[in-house]
């Protein structure tokens, strides 16, 4: 079952609901995954745009009347890597440490995570998350690469949804409390387009590496105890012509 502003393709029922809005009936739902999150199109870091009140209204004080109306049940929150933003460059993250946020996002996030772990809930704290889909993350990107225009150089840690949805279904059968960190790639946007060239077999200049040192790795060892196995390249290279 969806709650979503709108039914979503392969759910077998949905129930209308907004962050800012009345809630759904949940009587009958035994557990909850919290993904919704309402902010600027594009950005989540910067997703208040010019409306820092509203945006913290319908995350996070929305996110709490949820949690409440679940109080007692499974709750799963998709959280960020953005709980550590004010962490110096190259710090490993791990989940024993407490947040450091820079951003109103960050901050949101973490503070949601302190009333969802004083209720026994767990949370998901993602890196970015690839995969196939219509309007994809890297879709400009690869536009970009194909037309042959400048690419600035980047280097980011990446999960694929679907393991990040495979570590959501492990922790609802799980009683466990807190952080989990969700993290598999560290990819480099030379990397990445080199793969797309070789499959499309386009001769377009990569664009130079970013230094990795300066990258904050998030340390997964609670979902790994629990035998989480991310795909790693392997699963980049399948799903990459899904992508392209």
């Amino acid at each position: 079952m969806i709650l979503a502003r709108s039914p979503l393709p392969g759910a077998d029922e949905h129930r209308p609901y907004d962050l800012l809005g009345p809630l759904p009936p949940l009587a009958d739902v035994d557990a909850l995954i919290h993904c919704a999150f309402q902010h600027v199109p594009g950005r989540y870091r910067g997703g208040e745009g010019q409306d820092p009140e509203g945006f913290r209204r319908a995350n996070l004080e929305g996110s709490l009347r949820l949690f409440e109306a679940m109080r007692g049940r499974r709750i799963l929150f998709l959280s960020s890597r953005a709980v550590f933003d004010g962490y110096g460059p190259g710090t490993l993250l791990t989940e024993a440490m407490p947040p450091c946020p820079e951003s109103l996002y960050g901050q949101v996030k973490a503070e949601a995570e302190v009333a969802l772990f004083a209720e026994g809930g767990a949370s998901l704290r993602a890196t970015g998350v690839y995969g196939p889909g219509p309007d994809h993350k890297w879709r400009v990107l690869f536009e970009d690469f194909r037309a042959g225009r400048p690419i600035e150089p980047r280097v980011a840690t990446e999960v694929h949804g679907a393991d990040l949805a495979a570590a959501a279904l492990l922790l609802l059968e799980k009683p466990d409390a807190g952080a989990f960190h969700v993290s598999d790639l560290l990819l480099d946007r030379h990397d990445l387009l080199a793969e797309v060239a070789r499959i499309e077999g386009i001769a377009a200049p990569l664009p130079p590496r970013a230094d990795a040192a300066r990258i904050s790795p998030l340390d997964c060892r609670r979902l790994s105890a629990m035998g989480w196995r991310p795909g790693g390249l392997s699963l980049l290279r399948q799903t990459l012509p899904l992508m392209i």
